[in-house]
């Protein structure tokens, strides 16, 4: 069935709901279009809390600079200068949608330290700090009658066509009902992406299973620019063995002392940061990556008994549930391994969440606002998403307000794209989505060079030419909309890692192990007059 509002939102994490409800106030109709149950989101996995300038032995300054030193270079100073200075009042926004922050004695709040901060600045609820907000943010958008939340529905494409002027609007999109397998489109003035990222790309992730890349691949279809998808941050501490998704340690527990260790008991840390374990998390997980290929071990040990035995039920009661549910007695040693975690590039954006297509915003870890650089600090993403889904949410309130309510039927003249008749291969298509994770892990993971990157991008086209043949021709599924939007951005994140010949942050390529400032001290764009074949 198709719709029509002023404003569609696709994603339901912080930063879709946080715009949802900012924006509801001046828009008639707000759509929120979310492909699982709403609460389902990388929110919901967010662990280690919140960062925020809220101590009072904490300043702005000392933020934005533990953010710029983690960006290594590449951090937009601009960006980072809101995200910290707004930060605060965001932070307060989310205590008066009924998120209850933990606090200690005195009533102040229980401020945490995590890898690159120089100061503790984490708020937390516990160790499931994106479940508290996630679950606050959906009591307030029940109570809001303009939004109206579709679930289990899934963005296939963007719908875009050329206004008067010949420039390219988007209009909304063509979304799949996983129930009923009917297509429909929801027409809008303002389309927001909040997707989130694109974890399940590798085969080890900390991501839920619905973490496909779906806006950055749509984004880029409807021919916005994207940037810096080489800068994949790999959590350093996921459980071992991994599952799927990988059950996340957080970094939380290195900022109350817990230590990296080998499974002999030697600390290693010490010789590869003078933070230690405390070190970016680039720095942790090749320096883990190292330990295990020279060692040919499977995992390190995280020792947790630097912390009370008290403090650690109490602050991190998460982590000693997954763990005692697994058969492992945490206070004996964490066994982890790194995990495919963040994508610090996406969807280009303004400082508005504007991208480059006219009517088409995105916000949280599909976009690409210039906050993370080549490296995200940690606990910076959630307080991103809220700070630049604030900042979106007022710019088209504006544009609600100046323009009038716009046309009647914004979807006239937009093409409405279909599906084929066939039937599904969908054995086929988890073969290859298995194969795809398997190629990106082992081609453009922690460590990169040149000929595993160039072997990956020839498996992962293969890939993605037989599957465009089956979507031409088959009915869409949720399973084949996902596993098209991972080929696509598989095929960008390798674009990128292939153009930038250095290492920095994230990106570490033992073809080029050092920075070249001279060269490369930019972003890596791409659009899609880059010879992309689709």
């Amino acid at each position: 069935m198709d719709r029509t509002a002023d404003v569609l939102v696709v994603g339901s994490g912080i930063a879709g709901l946080t715009f949802a409800l900012k924006v509801a106030a001046r828009a008639r109709s707000v759509v929120l279009v979310t492909k699982k149950e709403r609460a389902a989101s990388s929110t919901n996995f967010a662990r280690g809390g919140i960062a925020a300038v809220l101590g009072s032995d904490d300043g702005f300054r000392y933020h934005v600079q533990d953010t710029l030193v983690a960006g290594a270079g590449l951090c937009h100073p601009r960006p980072v200068e809101a995200l910290v200075r707004e930060g605060p009042a965001r932070f307060a926004e989310l205590m008066e949608w009924g998120t209850a922050f933990d606090r200690g004695e005195g009533g102040s709040l229980s401020l945490g330290r995590e890898g690159g901060h120089s100061r503790r600045r984490i708020a937390h609820v516990g160790d499931h700090t994106g479940r508290a907000i996630e679950t606050a943010l959906l009591n307030a958008v029940s109570a809001e009658a303009n939004i109206e939340v579709l679930e289990d529905h899934i963005a296939v494409d963007l719908l875009v066509t050329p206004d008067v002027a010949g420039t390219p609007v988007c209009r909304g999109a063509a979304v799949l009902d996983h129930r009923s397998g009917e297509v429909g489109r929801v027409y809008a003035r303002f389309t927001m992406l909040a997707t989130g990222g694109c974890g399940q790309v590798y085969l080890h992730t900390t991501n839920p299973e619905i973490a496909t890349g779906d806006g950055i691949a749509m984004a880029f279809r409807a021919g916005a620019r994207v940037a810096n998808m080489e800068f994949i941050q790999f959590h350093p501490t996921a459980l071992h063995p991994t599952e799927d998704p990988a059950f996340l340690i957080s970094e939380a527990l290195r900022g109350e002392g817990a230590v990296l260790r080998t499974r002999d008991g030697t600390s290693f840390m010490e010789r590869y940061h003078a933070l230690g374990s405390l070190a970016p998390r680039d720095v942790v997980a090749r320096a883990i990556d190292r330990e295990m290929r020279d060692r040919g071990e499977d995992h390190v040990v995280l020792d947790v008994s630097p912390i009370r035995p008290e403090v650690l039920r109490s602050r991190f009661p998460e982590a000693v549930q997954g763990c005692l549910d697994r058969g492992i007695d945490p206070e004996s040693g964490i066994p982890v391994v790194p995990a495919a975690h963040y994508v610090c590039g996406g969807v280009l954006t303004d400082s508005t969440g504007h991208t480059s297509v006219a009517g088409l915003y995105a916000t949280g870890e599909v976009a690409c606002s210039g906050v993370h650089g080549a490296n995200r600090l940690a606990s910076n993403s959630l307080l991103e998403a809220v700070v630049f889904a604030d900042r979106a949410a007022r710019q088209v309130s504006r544009r609600l307000e100046t323009s009038g309510r716009g046309p009647s039927d914004p979807g006239a003249g937009v093409p409405a794209p279909a599906p084929g008749n066939g039937e599904p291969d969908l054995e086929g298509i988890t073969t290859a989505r298995a194969e795809l994770r398997r190629l990106m892990w082992e081609g453009v993971g922690i460590v990169r060079s040149g000929e595993r990157m160039e072997e990956a991008e020839a498996g992962v086209a293969s890939l993605a030419t037989a599957e465009e043949v089956r979507w031409g021709e088959c009915r869409w599924t949720p399973e084949g909309v996902e596993l098209r939007n991972l080929l696509h951005v598989a095929e960008l994140i390798l674009r990128c890692a292939r153009r930038r010949r250095e290492s920095r942050g994230l990106h570490y390529v033992v073809d080029h192990p050092h920075r070249d400032n001279e060269g490369y001290l930019s972003d890596t764009v791409v659009s899609r007059g880059d010879g992309f074949p689709w």
